[in-house]
């Protein structure tokens, strides 16, 4: 399966990795697993670096749309993606601009412990 996560709930974390070949699809899959587990509200560390975005621009549009819908109805938790190639880069930066309805904080880091630390910062003033 190219996208493993695990939600930890005590910690209100979601921890995803990417691995290969990744599409709609599977990220669909993904989505449906964390709003069954009532998860969305949870931050979320997706790591990318090993991922291979699999999706044109229509797929990532319907992902977005996706997104949004989901915003009328689920708060959701500040989401952390570490990538370290471009291609994916860009793929995340175009569903960031099309989530952008949604009201968490967004960043995309270079490393994992990056991304963990501006996750634990969230939320504390």
């Amino acid at each position: 399966m190219p996208l493993r996560w695990e939600i930890l709930h005590p910690e209100k974390l979601v921890i995803v990795i990417g691995e290969g070949d990744v599409t709609l699809k599977d990220v669909e899959v993904y989505l449906d697993a964390i709003v069954t587990a009532g998860a969305m509200p949870y931050g979320k560390l997706f790591d990318a670096t090993n991922l291979i975005p699999k999706y044109g621009d229509h797929d990532v549009m319907m992902l977005g749309a996706r997104i949004s819908a989901y915003v009328d109805t689920l708060k959701g938790g500040a989401l952390a993606f570490v990538s370290t190639n471009q291609a994916t880069r860009d793929i995340i930066e175009r569903y960031l601009n099309l989530a952008n309805k949604a009201p968490r904080a967004t960043k995309i880091f270079s490393t994992v412990d990056e991304a963990k630390d501006w996750l634990a910062a969230q939320g504390k003033d």
